[in-house]
């Protein structure tokens, strides 16, 4: 896992164009908000309380370009600042919260698998929230069939706390039709998100060549 803010504060903006496409290239039926950017963390965070509240529309100020649509996958590449970022992305095939319907349509949820050559990060896994922000010092489950695994969050983040384990997830992901992650909102709502992994192998093998490190 690196740390790398620029580019952390551009991936929602890559997002937001990535969602831009054709409705028919995309998975989902219904166009996300624009999600806000967001600085990439150092392990175990102190963010501020934030709000359960829609989040407002922006200009992307950069568009992801899509190389494929595989199942519930896509695989985008851009070049902010001049790098090159190839990256899978995917949205929740369904949600769920406790106290119910806490979150609403604005509240989108994004999942990446990244890599950049330049800084010779592969296959980095991370979640993007909108509109809300994670519990304060609360770490998020993410679960591949049997196999748990920890993410830490800040503010509207998620990434896997311990490095060594994004091998064996990305491969896990790779085997498996489905993955859960449960988290808790700053507002104390249970949040959890399923999404499917039809599509996964083919979108990274994809990213993989686009962005051959």
């Amino acid at each position: 896992m690196t740390e790398n803010r620029p580019f952390r504060c551009l991936l929602p903006l890559l997002v937001a164009g990535a969602f831009m496409m054709p409705a028919p290239l995309m998975a989902q039926d219904q166009p996300p908000p624009a999600p806000k950017p967001a600085a990439k963390p150092k392990p175990k965070p102190k963010p501020p309380v934030a709000q359960d509240a829609p989040a407002a529309a922006a200009n992307p100020a950069a568009q992801a370009t899509l190389l494929g649509q595989f199942g519930d996958w896509g695989a985008y590449a851009a070049k902010p600042n001049g790098r090159q970022v190839c990256f899978a992305l995917a949205k929740p095939t369904s949600s769920e919260d406790s106290p119910a319907n806490r979150r609403t349509a604005a509240n989108a949820v994004y999942m990446f698998i990244s890599t950049r050559p330049s800084e010779k990060v592969r296959d980095e896994v991370s979640i993007l929230v909108t509109g809300y922000e994670f519990k304060p010092s609360a770490d998020a489950g993410l679960a591949i069939g049997g196999t748990n695994f920890t993410m830490y969050t800040q503010k509207d983040g998620a990434w896997v706390k311990n490095p060594g384990d994004e091998g064996r997830m990305i491969e896990s992901m790779r085997k498996s039709p489905e993955l859960v992650i449960k988290a808790t909102t700053s507002k104390g709502t249970h949040t959890t998100d399923r999404f499917s992994l039809k599509g996964i192998a083919q979108a990274l093998d994809r990213v993989a060549q686009e962005c051959s490190q």
